[in-house]
């Protein structure tokens, strides 16, 4: 297993090399998507990959074990990802979020039993939601071209070398296969998987263009992460805007609307995943 995670950290950074090399020969037309052939096809891939699999093993685990044991699955990954979000935060400059988050690990690894149970949230310690992608678009590295990555999804250049640092960085990555590692691993993607499931039926009947969909949303929603639900207005858009008003961003701390995890996240097979806000 350890052989197979140093072999997908080597996969995930030549994507981000493959990914700047092609863009320079683009044909698309697209300034955020230069490589989209390259990338449909990737997605047609992870999409055939999903539903011959993934979808079905989450579905299964979904019909044996009872919601609240799912939610118990959920909030004990959680509890784990709060860690590197910390990191992230105190990265980023954000003191006082980083303490939050590590008040949040204290508080629910010995009341909330290992995580189980998301006391934190219950107490008004607010569940944050970064990685290393966002530590380094606060930091002004720029997004780069769109690449749909095997197994892993829809990601920028950006994101991807981020990816790489939450692979290296996790804490479960580091178990030996004797801790049960594996059948961590596993059990967190199955159940990431499950979380999405509602969030099918939307995509489906929401989008004519499938990818075209998941590519738009997933990036409008980096972009208002990056910015903690304040982002900026895009350049391109200034001459609609003089006659309509600007959409407000969605809340970040509050749990997304199906249609907006959906786009965001619903092909993403084994990334890791915003926990439900459930306790």
């Amino acid at each position: 297993m350890k052989t197979m995670l140093s072999a997908g950290i080597k996969s995930l950074l030549l994507s981000v090399t493959a990914a700047g090399l092609l863009a320079g020969c683009a044909t698309s037309g697209n300034p955020k998507d230069p490589i989209e052939g390259f990338n449909r096809a990737m997605f047609a891939f992870n999409d055939g990959l999903d539903s011959a699999i993934v979808k079905p093993v989450a579905t299964g685990y979904e019909a044996v074990l009872p919601a609240p044991v799912r939610t118990g699955v959920t909030n004990f990954f959680s509890n784990i990802e709060d860690l590197l979000i910390g990191v992230n935060n105190l990265l980023q400059g954000k003191g006082s979020a980083a303490i939050s988050d590590l008040g949040r690990v204290v508080i629910n690894s010995t009341i909330g039993i290992l995580g189980t149970f998301d006391i934190a949230s219950d107490i008004g310690l607010e569940k944050h939601d970064e990685d290393f992608g966002q530590t380094f678009g606060r930091w002004g590295v720029g997004s780069g071209a769109y690449v749909v990555i095997p197994v892993f999804g829809p990601r920028t250049a950006r994101d991807t070398v981020g990816l790489v640092l939450d692979v290296a960085a996790d804490p479960l990555t580091h178990l030996g296969a004797g801790d049960g590692r594996d059948v961590l691993l596993a059990l967190r993607a199955v159940n990431d998987r499950a979380n999405l499931l509602p969030a099918d039926k939307v995509v489906d009947e929401a989008a004519l263009d499938k990818y075209s969909y998941i590519r738009d949303g997933y990036l409008q929603r980096r972009r208002n992460l990056i910015h903690d639900g304040n982002a900026p207005r895009e350049p391109e858009a200034d001459a609609e805007q003089v006659e309509r008003p600007v959409r407000a961003e969605a809340d970040p701390g509050k749990p997304r609307a199906g249609a907006e995890a959906a786009a965001a996240e619903a092909p993403v097979l084994m990334a890791r995943t915003e926990p439900a806000e459930t306790k």
